[in-house]
């Protein structure tokens, strides 16, 4: 790979301005370039070995990303595959959609250094890529049957990761979700010029071929109570993630054309996979040749802008009321969304939506930052007489998500949530209020990263073993 590539491609030198519409980028091929052996044995020798690995201490997972990362230097990739996999059920996920440059490569001591992390996102995926494709992948078979079972609530990364983690253990393992595939925000919600589904499908099949039951189309409240589990199966694990999407408020909010981003990259997704989607077709959940606004400043909003550009969007705007440093998302995709032509509005703020039936544009008012709050963070104030409106045919609201009312959804009012509405659980035992239901991933901790839904899935899953195994015991 050459030096242009990887400068490009993962950022190694700091974040490029806009381009000219002359340079933009037209091919719309994703982050990781084309890699091989020697790409990553090349890129894996540049790893300093340090007596303090920051890139390992940075993942939520632990990965010893030094030892796999030596490995690969040495041409090793079954033993490195081993090492990225006995911490990580799906490293060809997270070597794909990780923000890497705020976890491992952002604090890599190279990068500190000032001469580019090491591309630590595209050597992950590369051994496991590898690994598949040489067969090194083995479905999650145990040893011995226990004899009992857990149900997981939800199919997306989270309760993939505990049901490997608990078939390995020898439980029947069953997964109840509400959508016709499994996966979650993994296939729904990610966009496949970033995620491939079938890399999700491939996963899930091979959970299926370990003997975990999948149940799809499957709404706890409406197929089955949660109390109807708890009595099916030894223990519950609650995986739902969050899916209910923020609200703004404002003026005009209930013109045509204002949507949510879930439901604008859900409906792009399924016609991605070949589904029969009407929304897209007749052009309504299609951003094709229309001033699209995004308002929002995480990776959905990234998600969303990528997407609108490679639909033909005849422009893309996302708004964000603090500046390029204080947004939440990561930089290295605001980098790839200016390559491939959105226009980053910051310091502005929506103050209504403008039209009749449907939106034709947006007011929005300029922003400064303040003085900075207890916790350092400046927040954003008015600029007076600022005000402007810009043209809209579509506005994406990607404002984060909430949990959705589980008590009421689950017929189960009994079940604990916080005043934010994530489930209540004790974080050492991962156990919620009631006996032998445990919750894990965003519904327990709140919007987060993939990453962190795939460490919580591992840790409920010993946490289950070890409440079911006391029981068992104590029973005895």
């Amino acid at each position: 790979m050459t030096e242009k590539m990887l400068t490009f491609v993962h950022l190694e030198q700091k974040y490029p301005h806009k381009r000219e519409a002359s340079e933009r980028r037209t091919d719309f091929n994703e982050i990781y370039a084309p890699f091989d052996d020697n790409s990553a044995a090349d890129q894996s020798s540049r790893c300093s070995q340090c007596g303090v690995p920051f890139c390992q201490a940075h993942c939520p997972l632990y990965n010893n990303i030094p030892d796999w990362l030596r490995l690969t230097t040495e041409g090793r990739l079954e033993e490195a595959y081993a090492i990225s996999a006995a911490t990580n059920n799906m490293p060809e996920v997270t070597g794909r959609i990780c923000p890497q440059d705020r976890l491992c490569e952002g604090n890599c001591v190279i990068e500190q250094s000032t001469h580019g992390a090491v591309t630590i996102g595209s050597v992950e995926k590369y051994i496991t890529d590898t690994a598949f494709a040489n067969g090194w992948v083995k479905p999650p078979k145990p040893a011995k049957e226990n004899g009992m079972s857990v149900g997981i609530i939800g199919g997306g990364p989270g309760g993939m990761a505990a049901a490997e983690q608990l078939r390995l253990k020898g439980y029947e393992v069953h997964i109840y979700d509400r959508y016709d595939r499994m996966g979650g925000l993994l296939v729904y919600g990610i966009p496949g010029f970033k995620l491939e589904k079938d890399v999700v499908e491939r996963r899930v099949k091979l959970l299926e071929e370990g003997g975990v039951v999948m149940h799809t189309e499957f709404e706890v409240g409406r197929d089955a109570t949660l109390d109807d589990l708890r009595k099916k199966h030894d223990s519950v694990l609650i995986a739902t993630g969050v899916y209910k999407a923020r609200e703004l408020k404002l003026p005009g909010a209930g013109l045509g054309n204002v949507y949510p981003a879930l439901e604008y990259l859900t409906t792009s997704n399924r016609h991605g996979l070949g589904d029969t989607v009407p929304a897209y077709e007749d052009g309504t959940l299609n951003a094709k040749d229309k001033n699209v606004v995004v308002i929002g400043g995480g990776d959905t909003a990234m998600d969303c802008v990528r997407t609108a550009i490679r639909q033909g969007a005849k422009s893309v705007k996302c708004l964000y009321r603090r500046d390029r440093a204080n947004m939440p998302g990561s930089q290295r995709e605001v980098a790839n969304a200016e390559e491939e032509g959105v226009e980053f509005v910051w310091l502005t703020n929506p103050e209504a939506f403008v039209g009749d039936d449907k939106v034709t544009g947006v007011r929005a008012v300029k922003m400064r930052l303040g003085a900075p709050d207890a916790g350092g963070r400046q927040s954003p104030e008015i600029i007076e007489d600022s005000s402007y409106t810009m043209d809209a045919d579509m506005v994406i609201l990607a404002l984060g998500f909430e949990p959705e009312d589980l008590p009421t959804l689950f017929d189960a009012p009994e079940l604990g949530v916080s005043r934010w509405g994530t489930v209540k659980i004790d974080f050492r035992t991962m156990m919620t209020n009631l006996d032998g239901v445990f919750a894990a991933g965003d519904i327990a901790r709140g919007a987060s990263l993939v990453v962190w839904a795939i460490r919580d899935g591992r840790d409920a899953a010993d946490r289950i073993d070890e409440y079911l195994l006391a029981r068992k015991e104590a029973a005895a």
